[in-house]
């Protein structure tokens, strides 16, 4: 750590530089909100003219610039820019961070920012603020103490970390194209072919609802692989957690089988596939319906039919309960909705298709979580020293 300097973050940035002003150019706006980006992963941009715009929409940015939500730094809105749209303006919500790049390199910065104990610490300064929600100041953000390594060695930290980053983002692009493979062999084998002999049945026809309850405090010694839904798709398994301090009663996961949301299907596509991989021992929460093939080869066929974009928000809008953050899905709504009653023949063709798209995004998903668990562990010793680069 001799080589390393403490420094106030302040003396190192600039934040907020520069906003829309009567000067600024482009009639029409590309557009970023707060909650449209988590952990430098977009979900979305809005288009406007730029006297139609939000309020907030000032922000500008360049290239190389940090953007940090503000409000509630726990929920992980920040980013990266990375070769910007000249008419990309950002929200005020955010604050913008330039990096004075002779002495900090803007992408070591950005990972420094993203440790889980830089974001639970700026948190809890957003939750002692006067305002009526959690949030910081730009000044938050400058007070912070940093100590950084000569410039050479900032360039190979945040290279490694970088490319572990750019790995999972082209194994995610990857499953994205197999997803998008397999809904077109779906739509084309159950749609757009479908055959006037298939009379109208229902899920519960293809599957049964599990609901095999265990209380997890009842086994202190036994280490449970807990599948949690994630805070984005990754693939077509949700994130698993080891761990024996569950506390509420917990499904136990057949092989071959859906994971269905019950908690706020609407909001988007919250259905994950299980194949024979899973373990013994693993369990998912309650909040999960699962659906479970009669027959193995009828798990691809009942994937399809439940994501396929018209009956996934047919039967997403089936929630009830009160409105806002908390509405579920009944196990009636999935297993009642209306499907085809397909041959056996026809739909073991099918899932030879497209059993080797399926497979490849679970491998994919895999090597994914390795490469995040691997980022993981390495951010902390690299952005602390303890790894010698």
């Amino acid at each position: 750590m001799s080589e390393w300097k403490e420094y106030k973050l302040g003396e190192l940035i600039e934040t907020n530089v520069k906003s829309i002003d009567k000067n600024y150019p482009y009639s029409k706006i590309l557009y970023l909100d707060t909650g449209s980006i988590t952990c430098n992963r977009v979900e979305s941009y809005q288009e406007f003219e730029i006297d139609k715009a939000p309020s907030r929409a000032k922000r500008l940015v360049k290239q190389d610039d940090i953007i940090y939500s503000s409000v509630r730094p726990n929920q992980l809105h920040y980013g990266y820019i990375t070769n910007p749209q000249d008419n990309l303006v950002v929200s005020t919500g955010f604050v913008t961070i330039s990096c004075n790049k002779e002495k900090l390199h803007p992408k070591f910065l950005y990972y420094y920012l993203t440790q889980s104990y830089i974001t639970e610490y700026l948190h809890s300064v957003a939750e002692a603020s006067t305002s009526a929600y959690p949030s910081l100041k730009p000044s938050d953000i400058e007070a912070l103490d940093i100590e950084i390594p000569i410039h050479d060695d900032q360039c190979r930290i945040a290279s490694i970390l970088t490319s572990l980053d750019d790995k999972i983002d082209l194994l995610r692009c990857e499953n994205a194209t197999l997803e998008a493979m397999a809904e077109t062999l779906f739509r084309q084998w159950f749609v757009e072919d479908a055959k006037k002999e298939w009379e109208e049945g229902k899920v519960a026809d293809f599957s049964k609802h599990i609901k095999d309850s265990i209380n997890p405090q009842r086994y202190p010694n036994t280490v449970f692989q807990h599948f949690s839904i994630p805070a984005y798709d990754d693939g077509k398994k949700p994130i698993i957690e080891t761990g024996g301090d569950i506390q509420s009663n917990k499904y136990v996961i057949p092989q071959n089988c859906i994971l269905f949301s019950k908690l706020n299907p609407h909001k988007d596509k919250r259905v994950w596939l299980i194949l024979d991989d899973v373990p013994d021992n693993a369990i998912c929460s309650t909040e999960f319906q699962i659906v479970k093939p009669i027959n193995v080869y009828y798990l691809f066929f009942l994937y399809g039919w439940l994501t396929y974009k018209d009956n996934y928000e047919d039967i997403a809008s089936g929630v009830g309960g009160t409105s806002g953050s908390h509405q579920r899905i009944d196990p009636k709504s999935i297993f009642s909705y209306a499907c085809p009653n397909v041959d056996n023949e026809t739909i073991r063709n099918y899932s030879e298709d497209v059993e080797p798209l399926f497979k490849k995004q679970i491998n994919n998903q895999k090597q994914i979580q390795t490469l995040i668990q691997t980022r993981d562990m390495l951010l902390p010793r690299l952005m602390s020293g303890e790894i010698k680069i």
